[in-house]
């Protein structure tokens, strides 16, 4: 989809309601941050925004939020919510069927989903009571579990949107099964890349498939001086993101740069794995678990250049956000994301996807020269302002205006007819 500028809406347009249906708003993950871009960019641009959590363990959002946004949830799973006791014989059976839910896995949504182990029975008919009982407005669903449930039960009346986080060639066979059946049914699909437009695409004849990139919160930012001895890296501490790959290929550094620092940020389920191999490879003076940060743009500013270890991606939006600082970027050529963005020897180094090697071998081209950081820092720089949210926001809301349009077109010639 063509770069459209930003015009004044129709009044009826503006006053559409636009959903956002994520698995769990109160978390981490790149998905929930550049849907919450997206939502404070719409309200501030006079659209009535909604986002709603299929199911809450947190009592707090994590990024930033216009307090206009509403934000509702489907399955309040946190301990304080469970603590009073039901009444009544009717609200003891009620809660017992809730229970029972609970333990019952999920029966609509393909066990290869990676989400699939935060789903059960009761998620899936609170999302589907949900989606049932919407008549109007824009549903914008977020994920392949979320994209199926909204394509088999949204009435007629939804605006349907599915946005695919991830590249195509990542997902399981029964995933990659399920697509070809759920999403022709969506008004439109919205991917992150070039490769993936083509590709979905190819497979879907006849859907409208778009390219939207997410945007980065801000273009804003400090830039980095490049003088450091600091290489960051960020992301869960999931096996997607190559962390466990990153360390050895660190260790092969050390001799020659001992007096760099490789910080690791993020939280997540490998993290004693990840500590034991720090360990391992004697590197606990030099490579460093620094955690969860709510403060990633001031680290980003700090380090010199950025590392990207992941085994996949779809479109690696910490990696463009530290490039908006002027870092040079190191990255396995993975499906999709890095040679989609970075021009290799230009603002960044591609290597050979899961190469240890290879990625301490362009690591030490850079550490070992302070003016290349620099140049290709300038370039990085560059090539992030195509993903600032005034480059990127403005086409959603034209997506949005334009579906919009067509439905109520629709409707109003079939009221006539």
């Amino acid at each position: 989809m063509s770069d459209a500028p930003r015009t004044p809406l129709t009044a009826p347009v503006r006053r559409s309601q636009v959903r956002y249906l994520l698995l769990h708003a109160y978390g981490r993950g790149g998905t929930i941050r550049t849907v919450m871009n997206q939502a404070n960019s719409l309200t501030a641009a006079g659209w009535d925004v909604e986002i709603v959590s299929a199911v809450r363990r947190r009592d707090t959002v994590q990024f930033p939020l216009d307090p206009r946004v509403r934000v509702t949830t489907l399955v309040d799973l946190r301990e304080s919510s469970c603590q009073e006791p039901p009444e009544g014989l009717l609200g003891r059976l009620r809660d017992r069927r809730r229970r029972r839910r609970l333990r019952t896995p999920a029966r609509e949504i393909p066990r290869g989903e990676f989400g699939y182990r935060h789903f059960n029975r009761h998620v899936e008919q609170a999302v589907i009571g949900y989606v049932r009982s919407l008549a109007d407005g824009i549903l914008v669903t977020t994920r392949p579990a979320l994209n199926f449930l909204a394509a088999e039960h949204a009435a007629g009346g939804v605006v349907r949107v599915a946005q695919e986080h991830m590249n195509h060639g990542t997902h399981r066979p029964d995933v990659r099964a399920r697509i070809l059946r759920a999403y022709p049914r969506f008004d439109a699909v919205a991917v992150l890349t070039e490769r993936d437009r083509g590709e979905y695409a190819r497979l879907l004849p006849g859907t409208r498939v778009v390219r939207i990139p997410n945007a980065v919160h801000s273009l804003d930012q400090t830039p980095s001086d490049h003088r450091s001895r600091i290489v960051a890296a960020a992301g869960r501490l999931f096996p997607q993101k190559g962390f466990d790959l990153l360390i050895p290929a660190w260790a092969k550094l050390v001799e020659t740069y001992p007096d760099w620092q490789l910080r690791i940020y993020g939280s997540g389920e490998k993290k004693a794995e990840l500590r034991a191999l720090v360990e391992e490879h004697h590197l606990y003076n030099h490579v460093f678990l620094m955690g969860h940060t709510d403060r990633l743009d001031d680290e980003l500013a700090k380090a010199s250049v950025y590392v990207l270890s992941s085994r996949f991606e779809g479109l690696p939006m910490v990696m463009i956000e530290a490039m908006s600082h002027a870092l040079p970027v190191v990255a396995f050529d993975c499906p999709t994301g890095p040679a989609d963005v970075l021009t290799h020897g230009v603002d960044g180094l591609l290597v050979t996807p899961e190469d240890p090697d290879a990625l301490a071998d362009a690591l030490a081209r850079l550490m070992g020269d302070e003016g290349l950081r620099s140049e290709m820092g300038t370039a990085a720089l560059l090539t992030s302002a195509a993903y600032g949210p005034d480059a990127v926001h403005p086409r959603w809301e034209a997506l949005f205006t334009e579906l919009h349009e067509v439905r109520r077109s629709g409707a109003a010639k079939g009221h006539h007819a």
